[in-house]
């Protein structure tokens, strides 16, 4: 009995450690996340509501531009998204409102909902967002904990964090020692069961209405760059009206640039 009894004890003791250590993490976790916030912004920041961007977009390979758009993205919070591509007389829109979505290919004058994949990759892009881990959309949804601090150059360290979500899959988010964000680092599976390293790098922030913005965002894969977002302007908290992220009846409804 006293051996069952000296067994329940220390499981207890080791139950109550564990849980302590977690919530010691936890609080170092939020603590990097107040002071991104106040660094961006403070209140103005998490009052943000919409966005409308305005900029390039660009395509690499093997350290090459191959696709260069310029492109509209509107952002309703906390998962409605709109952007509009031109790459010459050619335009795409793509649509997404939750679980669902559409695409209008204008080369074909197709409207197409989305598959299953495409949805997947935006709702992936909402879970490695640095505005959804800052505006706390993913409360109740994953778990938040205190990584440490990782070498970013030289002389300089950053602080890391890190989104387990219920599913398994996870997100590290790491700020400046300034508490800028500096990168979101992910892993996906593709279809063939290889483990691809997803990257997002944060630089150039502007201060637009009071929020510090960055105005580029590049992306890489395995370490190779693959993409880049070159912001000129962004609008925070627009009205933008539900019915740009309705479905059209018709491809022509879609021909005439968006109007905000």
């Amino acid at each position: 009995m006293k051996n069952f009894l000296l067994a329940i004890f220390l499981a207890l003791l080791f139950c109550a450690f564990t849980f302590a250590q977690t919530s010691k993490t936890d609080e170092k976790a939020e603590a990097v996340i107040k002071k991104a916030v106040e660094k961006l912004g403070g209140e103005k920041y998490l009052q943000v509501k919409s966005i409308v961007g305005r900029g390039k977009f660009s395509i690499l390979r093997d350290k090459a531009v191959v696709s260069f758009q310029s492109f509209v993205d509107v952002i309703a919070y906390p998962d409605k998204e709109r952007t509009e591509f031109k790459e010459g007389s050619q335009k795409t829109v793509q649509t997404n409102t939750g679980d669902t979505g559409w695409i209008f290919d204008g080369a074909a004058e197709t409207i197409n909902v989305q598959t299953k994949d495409q949805i997947e990759g935006f709702k992936r892009g909402i879970r490695t967002s640095v505005d959804n881990l800052l505006r706390g959309y993913w409360r109740g949804k994953a778990s938040l904990s205190y990584v440490g601090k990782r070498q970013a150059s030289i002389g300089k360290r950053s602080e890391v964090v890190k989104l387990a979500f219920d599913d398994g899959f996870a997100v590290e988010f790491e700020f400046s020692d300034e508490f800028l964000p500096i990168k979101a680092i992910y892993k996906r599976v593709t279809a063939d069961n290889e483990e691809i390293k997803e990257e997002d790098r944060y630089a150039q922030f502007v201060d637009v209405q009071g929020i510090k913005t960055p105005f580029i965002i590049d992306h890489f894969t395995n370490n190779s760059q693959t993409s880049r977002v070159n912001y000129e302007s962004v609008e925070y908290n627009k009205s933008i009206p539900d019915s740009i992220f309705t479905k059209p009846n018709s491809p022509k409804e879609l021909k005439k640039d968006l109007k905000l």
